[in-house]
């Protein structure tokens, strides 16, 4: 029955197939919110009002002919896209239901969940170095030296509901009650939180590579970056790996920044999804606000603004901590 168990907790439920519906429902979300911000429809005729459409446009790509450049490694270009989907699956595994434990749940779970989300920048920088390709090779620069930029004030920005909750495990921060206690420490939990959770969206939006923050794969420079010479299945899975990337990003964020509360576990898992609906549409407007900024624009952006915003926030943290002590 444990083997069962385990089973269905990674491949049903929180495990593959509930990250793929979500994954495919937060995809049709955002395409719709960009579009009607754009004064466009989006998705419209796949299932009703096109909510099918992010499952139809996997199943197209699936059956594609699946090409593999002569120049490139092999082993690797194959193996990049499987590597980014698993460790974005293994991070949604680490996001608890409220009030649902996990037992992939363990002290530190924070820490290994923001390293599998780093993971997939990794997999998309190796994919293009090994698909020797121009295009590719310029597109995977772009997402290393990104990845540079936004990697450290995300880190800081998830560091600070784990030290105002004293735990580095994800169950415990959401636990945290974080509207009691004295006005000051309550007032500073809620500064140290605003600024952090307004770092924190705008490196998950640069992980996920969106506007402005898409010089990786901008079209109109290097056709797709490090996915250049990708095509049918392996495509697919960059692209599904990139949706569920939004979930869990998304998912992690609201977990950790957003106020839970013990509400049972149907309840809290419903609360859950709804707060990560909230970061989703965030990230669209967002995308829909800005246009692409260059890679150097990028890096001065979170060396200049993000970094110290974070340090910020994490004094206000230390201050708060300790005027408890």
């Amino acid at each position: 029955m444990d083997v069962i168990k385990v089973a269905f907790f990674v491949l049903v439920f929180p495990g593959f197939l509930f990250q793929f519906v979500m994954a495919a429902a937060l995809e049709w979300m955002d395409r719709k919110l960009y579009a009607r911000m754009q004064n466009r429809v989006g998705p419209l005729y796949t299932g009703q009002s096109g909510f099918l459409q992010p499952v139809a446009d996997l199943v197209k790509l699936f059956a594609k002919e699946d090409l593999t450049p002569a120049a490139a490694d092999k082993f690797m270009f194959n193996l990049m896209p499987l590597v980014a989907l698993a460790a974005v699956c293994a991070s949604g595994l680490l996001v608890p239901l409220w009030p649902i434990k996990p037992f992939t749940s363990f002290p530190g779970d924070i820490i290994v969940d923001a390293y599998l989300l780093a993971i997939p920048s990794f997999a998309l920088f190796l994919a293009g170095w090994f698909s020797s390709s121009p295009f590719s090779l310029i597109g995977a620069s772009r997402v290393l030296t990104q990845l540079f930029a936004y990697e450290v004030p995300f880190f800081l920005a998830l560091l600070t509901p784990a030290v105002i909750a004293g735990s580095w495990q994800i169950t415990e921060i959401m636990a945290f009650r974080w509207w009691e206690g004295p006005w000051w420490s309550i007032a500073l939990r809620m500064v140290g939180q605003t600024i952090a959770f307004g770092v924190a969206v705008t490196c998950l939006q640069a992980k996920l590579e969106r506007v402005p923050f898409d010089a990786p794969e901008a079209e109109t420079e290097v056709v797709a970056g490090p996915l250049t010479e990708y095509s049918g299945k392996k495509y697919g899975i960059f692209r599904l790996e990139k949706n569920i990337l939004m979930y869990t990003g998304a998912a992690l964020v609201a977990a950790v920044f957003l106020p839970s509360f013990p509400i049972g576990a149907i309840l809290g898992g419903i609360w859950l999804i709804a707060k990560t609906l909230v970061v989703v549409a965030i990230l669209s407007v967002i995308r829909a606000s800005f246009a692409r900024i260059r890679i150097d624009q990028i890096v001065v952006f979170s060396w200049k603004y993000l970094a110290p915003l974070s340090l910020l926030q994490f004094l206000v943290v230390l201050v708060l901590k300790a005027q408890q002590g």
